[in-house]
């Protein structure tokens, strides 16, 4: 019997795999049968060695996002039937004080970016017969207004919004959209949510589960909806957040 949540013979391409949420995407990509391609603008070695030390087939690539077209050609002859678009920054800022410079820089690498990659992507894989898997990586600020970080929470309701529309276009042509909302994850993005005392604490009250999110807690949702077991999934938004949306 076919394991429905296995990946092998599969390739797939994470973006912002260096650290964080990307690299346990990655590591769970692999652990599930996956080729994994570790793109972003810094190097992504730790990442291949774990991958590499537990058994897996990794290799990186540098691709800077905060330009927009930096992803097309990415995909051509390569094979890749899975993207991960996990490649994201954070500005933070009062809204009557945040910059033209700082709203351009997190749309282009976090939504702009995010389409003309995924674009590539669907190109290649139509060109090649079909089937392929897309996780854009959502956020609370998906659903949420959030404080101090207008671009960001603009941005992530976009992913929201083209998640669904590509599923709609694309689902019948043997491509599945979903997303992965993550709740409040220790990584470099919350580091000064982290380290205000008083903010974190009060967040930490909000969320059921009692505990910050660990970026391992994201990699299962990722990998299940890339596997055959996720084939009738398309447009979904998944919270992994701690219980915080069900507050």
């Amino acid at each position: 019997m076919t394991n429905p949540f296995s990946l092998e013979g599969r390739r797939a391409l994470v973006t912002g795999a260096n650290t964080g949420i990307g690299q346990a995407i990655a590591v769970g990509l692999a652990a599930a049968g996956a080729e994994v391609l570790c793109a972003g603008r810094r190097a992504s070695d730790e990442t291949v060695a774990m991958v590499r030390d537990a058994g897996g087939r990794a290799d990186s690539v540098l691709v800077d996002f905060a330009d927009p077209m930096a992803g097309q050609g990415l995909f051509d002859g390569q094979g890749i039937d899975i993207l991960i678009n996990n490649a994201g920054i954070i500005r933070r800022n009062d809204a009557v004080e945040f910059t033209e410079e700082d709203w351009d820089a997190v749309i282009d690498v976090n939504l702009k970016a995010l389409f003309f990659t995924t674009q590539a992507f669907a190109k290649a894989v139509l060109a090649q017969g079909g089937q392929g898997a897309v996780v854009n990586i959502a956020s609370l600020l998906s659903f949420q207004g959030g404080v101090r970080v207008p671009s960001y929470t603009a941005a992530k309701h976009g992913v929201a919004g083209l998640t669904k529309l590509l599923a709609n276009e694309w689902a019948a042509k043997g491509i599945n959209v979903n997303a992965v909302a993550p709740g409040y994850i220790v990584t470099n993005n919350t580091e000064a949510l982290r380290a205000d005392p008083a903010r974190s604490q009060a967040i930490l009250d909000r969320i059921p589960a009692g505990r910050w999110g660990e970026a391992s807690d994201i990699a299962g949702a990722a990998v299940y909806l890339c596997t055959p077991a996720a084939r009738y999934v398309h447009g979904a938004i998944l919270n992994v957040d701690g219980g915080w949306l069900a507050r």
